[in-house]
């Protein structure tokens, strides 16, 4: 199993969600990956790609673990597949759901997420809130979710895998005051650690972007990278939106985050290779130190 804190790297870690790669068969979007410069992957769980639920995923996950090592590179392990559990409505069940059944749906898939991080020698596991259902109300809603995540810390905890848990535009938990909120009523778990979606920082939080790294440093597991506008939850390619990367970028480094940055880029399998080639080349120079002028 890999470190929770791999050695200082140069420069950031880029990693490509395989969310952006649904096309692709797994072997082949990590290879391509590997040779375009990437040094990391986050693994959404999926049927097309590495399927928690499959009658052969112990030699699913030791595939892939020899993929992963073949190409060097580093895994977070994420659960926002769409239709995985329910294939009616999309991210459905939540940690959240009124009926108990699909509260142990969401939990048994989180359960089983962590133990493929453990397998695969992976840095965090990835989930989120959800949303509410419409009959629950939001003390209900609270209630479940922090139920839900405490047996999560708990097993997480057991297996020595650490959270990365994820504030979503739209969902209970939206953005960094309602993680810090939910951690906090959690009692501070260590594991119960932050992805900082960057978009989402744009698109809905009061501070700037650069602010909310530096006020999210100290739980930082994960990183994901999008460009995004303000007040519009769509993740766009790089220079589509409104961020400015260089002191985004700066700021990273700046505060010592040492985990995958990882682009998210989900509805644009369609042109997996060249997105995933054009974000690396934007990432690379949006990074590099600018030259000072003669004087």
């Amino acid at each position: 199993m890999s470190p929770r804190h791999p050695a200082p790297p140069q420069g950031l870690r880029l990693a490509y969600g395989t969310n952006g790669f649904a096309d692709h068969r797994l072997p082949d979007a990590l290879r391509i990956l590997a040779d375009l410069g990437y040094q990391g992957v986050s693994l959404t769980l999926d049927h097309q790609h590495l399927d928690p639920y499959a009658p052969d995923l112990p030699q699913q996950i030791t595939r892939t673990r020899h993929a992963l090592e073949a190409t060097g590179l580093a895994v977070v392990v994420e659960t926002g597949a769409r239709y995985l559990l329910d294939p009616w409505h999309k991210h459905r069940p939540t940690l959240m759901s009124a009926e108990p059944e699909g509260r142990e749906l969401r939990r048994g898939l989180l359960r089983r997420a962590i133990g493929i991080a453990a397998e695969l020698g992976a840095e965090a596991v990835h989930f989120w809130s959800g949303t509410p259902d419409p009959d629950t109300t939001p003390e209900q809603a609270w209630h479940h979710l922090v139920e839900g995540c405490a047996e999560t810390v708990a097993h997480a905890d057991a297996t020595g895998i650490d959270l990365a848990f994820e504030p979503e535009p739209g969902m209970l938990v939206a953005d960094l005051a309602g993680y810090r909120r939910l951690h906090r009523t959690l009692g501070h778990p260590d594991r119960f650690r932050l992805t900082l979606d960057i978009g989402h920082c744009q698109c809905l939080e009061p501070h700037t972007v650069s602010r909310c790294i530096e006020l999210a440093s100290d739980r930082l597991a994960h990183v994901q990278i999008e460009d995004m506008r303000r007040g519009i939850h769509e993740h766009l390619p790089f220079g589509q939106g409104e961020i400015d990367f260089p002191p985004v970028l700066h700021t990273l480094t700046t505060t010592g985050y040492r985990g995958l940055v990882s682009v998210e880029l989900p509805r644009h399998s369609h042109a997996a290779t060249a997105t995933a080639r054009h974000s690396i080349e934007f990432l690379r120079t949006a990074a590099r130190p600018k030259e000072t002028e003669p004087a």
